[in-house]
């Protein structure tokens, strides 16, 4: 069983940045994939970024690509998100989630494949 929580979410002006934090209890977690996902109301959850249990593969959206960066300490069991130069359409409420599976993207950007996930984080970008 894995426990994750999100923090770090909140407002900020376009082109600003926020670092998300996820905190994950359980003896597990550096054996996991861990991924970040959004959703904005009336939308669906979307990938935002993915990595490996040793944080050696990494995928990202399109969309944030080059703007945000995704890493984990596994000393700390903790994943994190990095996000630069924020748009008002990175609105959304921020998800980590824990998986067993990694290869492909097409496979990592499935929360299908995802076990575990958190409450989520808002973030919310004005113009």
């Amino acid at each position: 069983q894995v426990q994750l929580v999100e923090s770090g979410g909140g407002l900020v002006q376009a082109g600003g940045s926020l670092s998300l934090s996820c905190a994950a209890s359980g003896r597990t977690f550096s054996r996991r994939a861990m991924g970040w996902f959004r959703q904005a109301p009336g939308k669906e959850r979307d990938f935002v970024a993915a990595i490996n249990w040793n944080g050696g593969s990494t995928y990202y959206a399109d969309s944030v690509k080059g703007r945000f960066t995704i890493s984990r300490d596994n000393a700390k069991s903790t994943v994190y998100l990095q996000m630069n130069g924020l748009k008002p359409e990175d609105t959304a409420a921020y998800y980590c989630a824990a998986g067993n599976v990694w290869g492909e993207m097409r496979v990592v950007v499935s929360p299908f494949n995802y076990n575990y996930w958190g409450q989520g984080t808002q973030v919310t970008v004005s113009s």
